[in-house]
């Protein structure tokens, strides 16, 4: 369980933001706080394709 000042964000939740982080190679992972709880967690991933050259 990882301490933020004096909250502590439960074992389930930290597990959700570090597998989203582990799944995501390239983008982004947004953890969304309300009243000092995480609420939601979203991950966005891009794909990019090399554009050969002619």
């Amino acid at each position: 369980m990882v301490a933020t000042l004096d909250k502590k964000i439960p074992n389930d939740v930290e597990k959700h933001i570090l597998d989203a982080i582990s799944e995501v190679r390239y983008g982004a992972v947004e953890v969304l706080i309300h009243d000092s709880k995480v609420v939601q967690i979203e991950k966005s991933e891009k794909t990019r394709f090399d554009n050969p050259k002619k």
